[in-house]
């Protein structure tokens, strides 16, 4: 079933990122070259930079936020945390074009964010979030920053909830405040769970594709582009089949390499 469903499909991507193919008419063999365009292509390369900009958004912003969301509510001992778990958690179980949708409409030029800035008398702040070549681009990654965030904290919270207390009172022992606390206790225990949580939030943000698409379809210009919609885009409606299985396979090697790399920075601190 690997085999047939994946291994499979990734070999036929691999072969077919080697031809000119249209999807219809005979292919021609090229070889490397449409590896070689995602190097020479301006646009191409702008596209794998978004992708870095936003794993700012879908996983460094949301694992420090998540450690320190998780860190005061596991500190704190607050009622109902069974609850803020469910709710915090809530965005993961939305499926992604819905999430897009809604925040499609609150950055909307009369959406519900605009509204807000007139309200508070920052009518001069009020635009289009999604047509602004400058703030397109963090406004998608945003959206990102929202949706992971709830997941990171929830990973979080259960991996502290596993600390031995013991390890707490000596460190109060030898005069350990608040933040030497987290210092020298909680964050080395839960790096097992901040590698699990980065290497998912990295791999959302590296792949992700209807968010773009719906929110903005690359646009304005190419602001928003990112390969996962690069692949749609040259595949479905420019034709070009050839180049959109070279993005395919490129981009999943990225991300096999910065899983890799997570992964064993994380296996090396756990076993120290």
């Amino acid at each position: 079933m690997y085999a047939a469903f994946l291994l499979y499909p990734l070999l036929r991507s691999v072969q077919l990122s080697l031809y000119d193919w249209d999807g219809l008419t005979l292919g021609r063999w090229v070889g490397l070259a449409n590896y070689r365009e995602i190097i020479s292509d301006v646009g191409l390369r702008a596209a794998f930079g978004h992708a870095l900009v936003l794993m700012v958004f879908f996983a460094v912003v949301p694992v420090c936020v998540g450690l320190l969301l998780a860190s005061v509510l596991n500190r704190a001992k607050v009622r109902g945390l069974a609850f803020f778990r469910t709710v915090v958690f809530l965005p993961q179980v939305v499926a992604m074009v819905v999430v897009a949708v809604a925040w499609r409409r609150i950055y909307g030029p009369d959406g519900s964010l605009n509204d807000l800035l007139r309200a508070i008398g920052l009518d001069s702040l009020a635009r289009g979030w999604l047509g602004d070549y400058a703030l397109a681009l963090p406004a998608v990654g945003f959206v990102g920053t929202w949706f992971e965030t709830g997941l990171v904290t929830v990973l979080l919270l259960a991996g502290m909830g596993r600390i031995n207390g013991s390890l707490y009172e000596a460190a109060r022992l030898d005069g350990a405040g608040p933040v030497r606390e987290f210092l020298a206790v909680t964050l080395p225990s839960v790096r097992g769970e901040i590698a699990v949580a980065s290497t998912l939030t990295v791999i959302a943000a590296l792949r992700t594709f209807d968010l773009v698409y719906v929110t903005t379809s690359g646009g304005p210009g190419n602001s928003t582009s990112v390969p996962s919609y690069e692949v749609y885009h040259r595949a479905f409606e420019l034709g070009r089949v050839g180049s959109a299985a070279a993005i395919g396979v490129t981009l999943t090697l990225v991300i096999l390499a910065i899983s890799l790399v997570i992964n064993r920075i994380g296996d090396r601190e756990t076993t120290r």
